[in-house]
């Protein structure tokens, strides 16, 4: 049963205006010791010489390493199972089984040659809240599940099977371990020709939470403990190819040039300066650049590049990508160049969290003594693909230097325990009713 300090605690999460002092000894603490023990453990699959890992998901690494977090599951009280999309999941029953389940999740597979604290914070952050759980003898009302997500960087394939997104093309996909999709999630002791039954049903879930790292250089630079997040940004990708005429580089007067490279160069000036234009955190790149034929002693006549831009909004995305197009047209005209554009359409719709679950996690913060900011993030995330499923909420902690997928990736112990504080404290006010508060 959940004491009655633990309901009070709850209950005051649930009301900022009862705020109380950080050192109040009845809120649930992390044990930081034991959270930074599990880490090291888990950098050990896959470590590389750099001092991150390589843990790429369907490796034998990711095998081995998820084999750990299945350990650390059982450890902590709960009942693993793996869905046939190879997602690991720790679940504790609640007292009524009439109310649907609040899930926490993350992922502890990495980029090649990533870091040690990308998607792993907020598994074990996530088994923590479960391990405080099963030591202070307190049961939850609603079932509580943690799980490990199946690839979450090679495309979120965990989460995009939970939400009824996996297509059977993905499963064919084959990825830096050299195995496919398919065979990866066999591996994983999933079942790619059930995938289907991973699919979660909507009243099934009460609410999503995820603590993650930030990513970025925000919450360091100005001194944040906590980033309560607002949303995950929506992505775009576009392709322009500029066209003018090749011709010899010494022979063609500079005044009868139709420089493909120089207009795409103005191209790429004017991608930055769209998304400056506008106010907002909206953030536009060009990542890929190609010339055409490509040699020291011709002036290129074709030239290939990528644009990507993200927000929270769609309409703020499509509104610098006018601007982008509106330039072009300037640009084209001025050098003499065709500039054309291929939508490669959206890579990722934006995905809002729940304000509601915001004004919790902001609550839970406050209650610990902490200080929050209302960012986005601008990087993607399982709980994109379960905001189509559930109301979900993000965590951010600093990432020291704004530095990630990365074997320099770096967070302080002190801040995980506080964002495995927050993430305890959101868990309680959803359970003892905070989410049903608009």
């Amino acid at each position: 049963m959940i004491d009655s300090k633990w309901i009070w605690c709850a209950a005051v999460l649930i009301s900022p205006e009862l705020a109380f002092p950080a050192a109040q000894p009845h809120l649930p603490v992390a044990d930081s010791a034991r959270l930074q023990e599990h880490l090291v453990e888990l950098a050990r699959f896959g470590a590389n010489p750099e001092g991150g890992v390589s843990r790429v998901a369907y490796s034998d690494a990711d095998i081995a390493g998820r084999a750990y977090v299945k350990g650390l599951m059982d450890a902590a009280g709960l009942d693993v199972r793996i869905d046939a999309a190879g997602n690991l999941i720790g679940r504790r029953e609640g007292t009524d089984r009439r109310l649907a389940t609040i899930v926490v999740g993350s992922h502890t597979d990495s980029v090649p040659h990533g870091g040690n604290y990308d998607g792993d914070v907020g598994v074990m952050g996530g088994i923590e809240a479960a391990q405080q759980l099963r030591d202070r003898h307190v049961r939850l009302r609603h079932a509580l599940e943690i799980v490990d997500f199946t690839d979450e960087e090679g495309g979120l394939v965990g989460s995009r099977a939970m939400a009824g997104d996996l297509s059977a093309a993905t499963l064919d996909l084959v990825n830096s371990s050299g195995r496919s999709v398919r065979d990866g999630i066999r591996g994983l002791g999933g079942d790619p020709d059930a995938v289907g039954h991973a699919r979660r049903s909507p009243s099934d879930l009460a609410a999503y939470l995820e603590l993650h790292i930030e990513q970025g250089g925000t919450l360091e630079r100005t001194r944040t403990d906590i980033g309560v997040v607002q949303g995950i940004v929506g992505i775009h990708w576009w392709e322009a190819t500029v066209t003018g005429i090749a011709n010899h580089a010494g022979t063609t007067p500079m005044d009868q040039r139709h420089d493909a490279l120089l207009a795409a160069s103005e191209l790429v000036l004017a991608v930055n300066a769209a998304a400056t234009e506008f106010p907002g955190r909206q953030v536009a790149t060009v990542g890929r650049i190609r010339a055409e034929p490509g040699a020291p002693n011709v002036i290129p006549g074709k030239v290939i590049l990528s644009i990507e831009v993200r927000d929270l909004d769609a309409a703020r995305i499509e509104a610098v990508f006018a601007r982008i197009r509106a330039r072009a047209g300037e640009i084209a005209r001025a050098r003499g160049t065709g500039i054309e554009f291929r939508d490669l359409e959206a890579t990722a719709v934006p995905a809002l969290t729940d304000p509601r679950i915001q004004r919790i996690i902001d609550s839970a913060a406050h209650a610990l003594g902490l200080t929050t900011m209302a960012m986005p993030s601008g990087a993607g995330h399982d709980a994109q693909d379960i905001a189509r499923i559930a109301p979900i909420g993000m965590i951010f902690v600093p990432s020291v230097g704004g530095i990630s997928h990365s074997p320099r990736e770096y967070t302080a112990p002190a801040d995980i325990a506080h964002g495995v504080n927050v993430l305890m404290g959101a868990v309680l006010a959803i359970d003892a009713g905070g989410f049903d508060r608009r």
